[in-house]
């Protein structure tokens, strides 16, 4: 069984190669309930796409998540609740090595992105910022409306309507800490608290 301890309605995002819209609620052991319902299509959305170069005059998360989807959808932030988990498709992420991306997410309160497949430097760049990032095949296994329990521990989904279960990558421990502690500078700085003898 899985150790849910608070409830989250998720907003999946993409289905690689068939064209359609996913949408899903998911459940992550680490958010507060919420509700929310996201729209979006097709693979290989770059980091231009999440937040355009015209909001880059900041870093505040948020002030960036009211504009994260706008290059693809005006409304898709609106539609965006805290809690909510983003599901894509192939190359989620790809393009600029600057950290807004996650940011812009992070400012809407997502939780959590699944995917097929990451660009590299943004899966570098969301684990910094403490945002967690699964890859999995089976993200055409669900449809509009699922709910879905994420177990990010064990890399384990189950869609509650279908009963079916899914597996996805696993985060490393320490990863899993950086997260827990909202990104690396404050793990490095608990570390570092740890470990003071004063």
């Amino acid at each position: 069984s899985f150790e849910v301890n608070e409830g989250v309605s998720v907003a999946i995002i993409g289905s690689s190669g068939s064209g359609k819209s996913t949408v899903l609620r998911c459940i992550n052991r680490l958010i507060e309930p919420t509700e929310g319902v996201v729209r979006l299509r097709g693979d290989h959305i770059n980091t231009d796409a999440i937040i355009p170069t015209r909001y880059l005059n900041t870093t505040e998360p948020e002030e960036l998540g009211p504009h994260c989807f706008e290059g693809l959808d005006s409304t898709l932030a609106e539609q965006i609740a805290p809690g909510d988990i983003v599901v894509a498709g192939l190359n989620f992420g790809y393009g600029s090595s600057r950290e807004h991306a996650p940011l812009a997410m992070l400012g809407l309160g997502v939780s959590c992105v699944i995917a097929r497949s990451f660009g590299q430097i943004f899966y570098r760049n969301s684990f910094n910022r403490g945002l967690p990032l699964l890859e999995t095949d089976a993200v055409d296994k669900v449809k509009t409306g699922d709910l879905l329990r994420v177990d990010l521990a064990a890399g384990e989904v189950e869609n509650e309507r279908t009963g079916r279960r899914f597996t996805t990558s696993l985060i490393p421990p320490f990863m899993r800490e950086i997260v827990n502690s909202g990104g690396l500078i404050p793990y490095v700085l608990d570390t570092a608290a740890d470990k003071d003898p004063t």
